[in-house]
């Protein structure tokens, strides 16, 4: 029988809880998955946001994902440290986390209005008109914001491997 090796069992190597902030706050994609209604899990890659605690992103609210999530609100979520940018900090966490959880869609004026420039500042850190232009791409009526409380987290920690 052939021996298992450590690299082999990735959820010995996980984030602590800064790690976890470290990473979902400096990488800048994430892909949602979800399942058709025949069952086939599919993924997107979006843009996203780590706020208090859950995964937030958004996209247009005709998409076939929104009616899926709609349907069957489990979805995971994957975010590694390859979308972090070129120019990101030195030292950061590397590996990555999939998260399963769930999607609550949001479409009130008080969650856009903090959420559009969160996320086009978090792509734009030092470009205040890309971010204002994105901000502005951001808010029209066919979009829904999407958060994903996570249930449970698999990681890999490369660092530690």
């Amino acid at each position: 029988m052939a021996q298992t090796h450590d690299h082999e069992i990735v959820s010995i190597y996980p984030f602590s809880g800064g790690e976890v902030d470290q990473l979902m706050n400096n990488s800048k994609e994430c892909v949602l998955m979800w399942a058709t209604k025949d069952g086939w899990p599919v993924g997107v890659t979006h843009t996203f946001l780590w706020h208090d605690q859950k995964i937030w992103l958004t996209f247009a609210s005709h998409r076939h994902r929104a009616e899926a999530i709609r349907r069957d609100s489990r979805v995971s979520v994957n975010v590694s440290s390859a979308g972090y940018s070129p120019r990101a900090a030195k030292g950061l966490p590397t590996g990555a986390i999939t998260f399963k959880g769930r999607g609550e869609f949001f479409e009130d004026e008080k969650t856009k209005l903090w959420f559009y420039p969160a996320l086009s500042e978090k792509l734009s850190p030092t470009n205040e008109g890309a971010a204002k232009f994105f901000e502005g791409f951001l808010d029209s009526p066919l979009r829904t914001i999407l958060a994903i409380t996570p249930e449970k987290k698999i990681m890999y920690n490369s660092r530690n491997a």
